[in-house]
């Protein structure tokens, strides 16, 4: 089994990444394969709903996103991890995922996921809120911890300092591969993600 940790920080290593990594080094102890697969620093651009994903699969963009879909389309699970910049996700990140769920929600359904977020001071659940909408509105179990997931620091040393943080993150990994082994054993006695109808689309037109 592998999960795919994303991390929406454009400063690379340093508070969301260190969360991610607690959260990678608890899954290992369950045998579960990890990756951290950083957005980045560089530009990344909005959804222009130009269409070409729903015709051919995938984006025409190349940031990162294709590669990310096409990594999920082999992984297991999904934890979505990002700074809180005024009170929601970091720009970078909610572009990013605007346009990997549209283009590749299908390579998702199905799969647990869980978001989680760095702050120093306020605002965490709105963007936790602001993130865990993606899963939502894609067929995917979200994982939850005993608090709502998020840790506080200004630096990473600071981060591993936030004891209820860390046992939050800790606790959401062991959440995490608890539910990945009982699908797993659901799948051996037969049991399956039920098939979906296709969507209704309905506007509310007067």
């Amino acid at each position: 089994m592998k999960v795919m940790l994303l991390n929406g920080s454009p400063r690379g290593e340093k508070c969301t990444y260190t969360a991610l990594s607690v959260i990678a080094k608890k899954l290992n102890t369950y045998g579960i394969e990890t990756e951290i697969f950083n957005v980045g620093a560089k530009p990344i651009s909005g959804c222009v709903a130009c269409g070409t994903c729903v015709a051919n699969g995938k984006c025409f963009m190349d940031d990162g996103v294709n590669e990310f879909v096409a990594k999920m389309a082999e992984a297991d699970g999904l934890i979505v991890g990002s700074p809180v910049y005024y009170a929601s996700a970091s720009g970078q990140i909610t572009s990013f995922l605007d346009r990997a769920f549209y283009s590749g929600s299908s390579k998702m359904t199905g799969k647990p996921a869980a978001a989680i977020v760095s702050c120093r001071r306020g605002g965490a659940s709105a963007a936790f809120d602001q993130l865990n909408k993606y899963f939502s509105i894609s067929n995917m179990p979200i994982v939850t911890s005993n608090y709502w997931n998020q840790v506080h620091g200004n630096t990473p040393e600071e981060v591993l300092q936030d004891e209820e943080g860390i046992q939050t993150m800790e606790i959401l990994a062991d959440n995490m591969a608890w539910l990945l082994r009982c699908i797993e054993a659901g799948k051996e006695k037969g049991i399956d993600i039920p098939s979906r109808p296709d969507k209704k689309r309905t506007n509310f037109i007067r």
